[in-house]
C-alpha cells in the first residue's frame, strides 16, 4: 500500500490517473498530449503507476494501451476511509490542532456546538 501512497503523492501521476479514468486505453502519446513535459518523463510516471498496480497496460499491435486499475484504490478506501463514514462530525467539533512549540501563537478555541 505504500507504493500506492507514493504513486498518488505526485500531481502529474494523479492527472494521468484522471485522464485514464475518463477514457481508458490511451497510449503514451495520447497521455502526453498537452503536458509540459517530454514523453519520456510521462513514461517514467506511468512506470511508477504500473509498479503500484494503479495502471495496467496491454499491447495492441505496436501500441501499448494503458488502463486504470481501481483495485488498489478500492482497497485503500476500504482500509482507511470506511472507518470514518459513521463518525458524526459533531464528535470532531472539539478537536484542536496541535500547536508547534515555541511559535508564540495563541490557541484558537474550537467552535462550540451551541454557537
Amino acid at each position: 500500500m505504500t507504493d500506492t501512497f507514493v504513486a498518488l503523492s505526485d500531481p502529474t501521476r494523479r492527472l494521468l490517473l484522471d485522464r485514464l479514468s475518463a477514457q481508458g486505453g490511451l497510449t503514451l502519446s495520447q497521455l502526453s498530449d498537452d503536458l509540459p513535459m517530454t514523453r519520456q518523463a510521462v513514461a517514467k510516471h506511468l512506470a511508477v503507476l504500473e509498479s503500484a498496480e494503479l495502471v495496467a497496460s496491454e499491447r495492441d499491435g505496436r501500441c501499448k494501451r494503458h488502463y486504470i486499475n481501481p483495485m488498489p484504490l478500492a482497497k485503500m478506501a476500504k482500509r482507511w476511509l470506511v472507518r470514518f463514514e459513521d463518525v458524526p462530525l459533531g464528535a470532531m467539533s472539539g478537536y484542536h490542532a496541535p500547536q508547534a512549540s515555541g511559535q508564540g501563537g495563541t490557541a484558537v478555541p474550537a467552535a462550540s456546538a451551541h454557537s
